[in-house]
């Protein structure tokens, strides 16, 4: 038998600087969109009031940045093609980073893989420009120029034509650049933005955002506004907060005003926008408790912290961050929203009247009940005995000519107004001060009835149950460190692990409302989350789903007939009971119509 033959040993070479840059470009310029995204930050950190961005055929032929920062002389442009040389730290201190760039890599990554120029002219000194095409930079020379810079970029990956065949339709790249300079535009609502398709021959304006006034809050909600639509800032709460040393601020949506895909989600860490994980699943946890799971928060927020608290260095694009404490900037998203919720109380989303009055505006159509017949219905009556309603239980199979209807409350005494009609036995017809309202009387007692549940659980803790043989759990010698250090805060929810030797631990006891479950599955589960986000909500979000469920089976149902005080007795405790506007799963509870939105639905107006 022969000998295998030798493998011959490479060299190791050092790569040229086109090489090397061609590289760097491949981490830090996907695609058009991450070209903008750079050029922004730049003029950003150089001061810019005014920032105007134009691109063709979707920023593949032509991506031109023009700001009013304080540019560059003559000698610095050269040293601003080469790779690691930024004006914005001096590289002793990688923790105390206060500028949007700090790596020296987005313009020679850009000449690179495309067609560069920039034209720039800085107080007190000369124009000029310089170009560099496929990695090789030509010589600065004069130019007439405005006071600030110009990037133009042509013909984007035309020295890596292969990255070509990955981009995706002029439209598609088009919407992530309009994406890009929106989430940079809320970081910055002092600064002018506009944004323009140069793709034929009249320019086409796709965005125009002037310098907002004002204080923080005023300026952020103009720009807010003018971004998202003022439907939303009518529709959303502001949320200021602090925790040892980060403070949250911004806008949340109601969880009534809702988007089906998360598209508008702006994250934001000390105005640097991120799409870190960590903050993701924080503002899911949020909302879960009050939006349905197909359901996504529509939200502007921003964590404002000292640089050595969030190391942004993690990531060539700098789109993730990593806190030096993650739990705290997770409690604090999740403790700020959802206090910010809660103080909303009854409050629901007004857009939803507007698709109310579209339905409305549609031709009717035969309505087709499918409740049960009256016999059927009588039966289910009396094994409903909903809680906080008890009183007028014994009432409730009176015949409704027998009844003697109290006089009616004024409309105006309070936010949900006064009681008029029950309409097809499933939905309140209440008169306000404004307008109208209307209830869903079971979704809205179903959120009465949880929240009332989620009260005593906290009041009085979470019930545990003893295992009559105790489950033993192995688990690796770090997972059992990271279960036992949970263990305090897994005992306040009923769930008891201790040590059992080795790296295995014992489950004795389980909270007793979630009945017979699977104690080791259960431990597997929040070990996944620990790993995921360092803590872990599992455990009480599946105690607040049984929660949900008994809301459900103890509220009053659709189809059940009800006298005017007990719809009253539902809209008062509507208005004390936060988080009312939406039902368990997400839905509104209620729809409120003002005079005039009704007097224009009949051509009053």
């Amino acid at each position: 038998m022969n000998a295998p033959d030798r493998k011959i040993r490479p060299e190791i070479r050092q790569l040229d600087e086109a090489a090397v840059n061609r590289i760097a470009a491949g981490e830090v310029v996907e695609r058009p969109a991450s070209a903008v995204k750079e050029l922004l930050e730049n003029a950003l950190d150089a001061g810019a009031t005014r920032i105007e961005i134009a691109y063709a055929d979707g920023g593949k032929t032509l991506i031109r940045v023009r700001d009013d920062g304080h540019g560059m002389a003559p000698d610095d442009l050269p040293l601003a093609l080469s790779r690691h040389a930024t004006s914005k730290i001096d590289g002793s201190d990688l923790l105390d980073i206060r500028s949007f760039g700090f790596r020296g890599e987005a313009l020679p990554s850009l000449g690179a893989v495309g067609r560069l120029t920039i034209t720039s002219r800085a107080a007190g000194s000369e124009g000029a420009r310089i170009s560099v095409s496929g990695g090789r930079v030509g010589k600065p020379r004069p130019e007439a120029a405005p006071h600030g810079t110009t990037v133009e970029l042509r013909d984007l990956f035309h020295a890596t034509p292969a990255r070509l065949k990955f981009m995706r339709s002029d439209r598609a790249e088009a919407q992530a650049i309009a994406d890009t300079a929106r989430r940079l535009a809320l970081s910055a609502p002092y600064v002018g933005f506009t944004l323009a398709d140069v793709s034929q021959d009249a320019p086409r304006a796709i965005l125009r955002l002037d310098a907002a006034q004002g204080e923080l809050f005023d300026a952020l909600e103009e720009r807010v506004a003018a971004v998202l639509g003022r439907d939303f800032t009518e529709n959303a709460l502001r949320i200021d907060t602090k925790r040892e040393g980060l403070r949250l601020t911004g806008f949340a949506g109601l969880p009534t005003y809702s988007r089906g895909a998360a598209v508008a989600q702006y994250l934001f860490v000390n105005g640097r926008p991120v799409r870190d994980k960590l903050l993701i699943g924080a503002l899911r946890a949020a909302y879960s408790d009050v939006m349905a799971r197909d359901r996504h928060p529509v939200v502007v927020l921003n964590i404002d912290c000292a640089p050595e608290l969030v190391d942004v260095n993690v990531h060539p694009a700098k789109t993730e961050v990593r806190f030096r404490d993650p739990g705290l900037a997770r409690g604090l998203v999740v403790s700020g929203l959802r206090h910010a919720l809660a103080e909303g109380g009854h409050r629901s989303a007004s857009t939803v009247a507007g698709a109310m009055l579209g339905a409305m505006a549609q031709p009717s159509r035969p309505f087709v009940s499918d409740r049960p017949s009256a016999r059927a219905a009588q039966a289910a009556y009396q094994l409903q005995a909903p809680a906080g309603l008890a009183d007028a239980q014994a009432e409730w199979q009176t015949p409704p000519a027998a009844r003697a209807e109290p006089a009616l409350e004024t409309p105006d005494a309070a936010p949900l107004g006064a009681a008029r009609a029950q309409i097809h036995d499933t939905y309140i017809l209440a008169q306000t001060a404004r307008g109208m309202v209307i209830v869903d009387q079971h979704a809205a007692h179903e959120r009465l009835v949880y929240e009332r549940l989620k009260r005593q659980r906290d009041a009085q803790g979470i019930a545990a149950q003893a295992l009559l043989i105790p489950e033993i759990v192995e688990l690796s010698a770090a997972e059992a460190a990271q279960i036992l250090d949970f263990a305090p805060d897994l005992a306040r929810l009923g769930l008891i692990v201790e040590p059992f030797g080795g790296t295995a631990v014992v489950v004795r006891e389980t909270p007793a409302i979630l009945g017979k479950i699977d104690a080791r599955a259960l431990i597997r589960d929040l070990l996944d989350e620990l790993a995921d986000l360092g803590s872990s909500s599992g455990l009480e979000a599946r105690i607040d789903a049984v929660l949900s469920r008994m809301s459900c089976h103890g509220s009053i149902r659709a189809g059940r007939s009800m006298r005017v005080e007990e719809m009253n007795a539902l809209l008062r405790e509507m208005e004390a009971t936060p988080l009312s506007g939406q039902c368990n799963h997400g839905r509104p509870t209620y729809v409120e119509l003002s005079l005039a939105q009704i007097e224009k639905l009949f051509g009053r107006r």
